[in-house]
């Protein structure tokens, strides 16, 4: 019979589990996102709204942090406030995170040593955080695919950059799957598998026929679309 969930404890053993991690978004911002040409930039939103919506389902602490809002880069992602509504965006002018004080306090705060990392751009405002926080003893996580870079050899040589200095490349599925890790934790399981059918492509796509075809499971049911009230209003 399948275990409940409640606050089974995972074993570490050098993994990530919902007990000894930290996620932190830095500058997913709009003109930032318009400068990126390595990844699809919808691709980025849909991954990085994944993981944060993972991040809640396995009530991880975030720390958001936004560069030069008013002045160049635009408020953070409205995507991700609507998952974070309570998290007040760490506001900077430095490109790198790290040399924020409010940015490292609130890190810090978390108790945790692991952190999950993504941001824009790769060669600067993940990869300078990510080699500081390194030396000062952390171990990050940075998920390759919630990243995205000016060019492609500057995301790659990034990536080399962090990788070399002790980073460990992920994927926003990925941590996802290495936070559940067991799909007889009930809790959880149905909160991941609605993620999966709305952001992970072929996978969800699986899951669903999988559901209906083999197991004769109904349909999933995802909310009526309401438009706006603007276009009501319009017609």
């Amino acid at each position: 019979m399948a275990q409940k969930n409640g606050n089974v404890k995972r074993s570490e053993k050098g993994l990530l589990t919902p007990d000894n991690c930290v996620l932190t978004l830095i500058d997913h911002q709009p003109q930032m996102l318009f400068g990126v040409s390595n990844f699809d930039r919808q691709t980025i939103i849909n991954n990085v709204v994944a993981l944060s919506k993972a991040a809640k389902v396995f009530n991880l602490p975030v720390v958001l942090s936004t560069v030069e809002t008013k002045s160049f880069s635009g408020y953070i992602w409205p995507q991700i406030k609507a998952i974070f509504p309570k998290e007040t965006p760490i506001e900077r002018s430095s490109m790198n995170a790290w040399d924020d004080e409010n940015f490292v306090g609130a890190v810090k705060k978390t108790g945790r040593k692991k952190i999950v990392l993504a941001g824009l751009w790769t060669e600067t405002c993940v990869a300078l955080p990510t080699i500081q926080a390194l030396h000062d003893g952390y171990e990050i996580y940075v998920v390759e695919d919630c990243c995205g870079d000016v060019n492609q050899l500057s995301h790659d040589n990034a990536m080399k950059r962090v990788v070399q200095a002790g980073a460990k490349p992920v994927t926003a599925l990925s941590v996802m799957l290495e936070l559940q890790r067991d799909w007889a934790l009930k809790d959880t399981y149905d909160a991941v598998m609605d993620i999966v059918k709305n952001h992970f492509g072929a996978y969800g796509e699986g899951v669903e026929y999988a559901y209906t075809m083999v197991h004769d499971a109904p349909p999933t049911r995802f909310p009526e679309y309401t438009a706006p009230a603007a276009a009501a209003a319009h017609k």
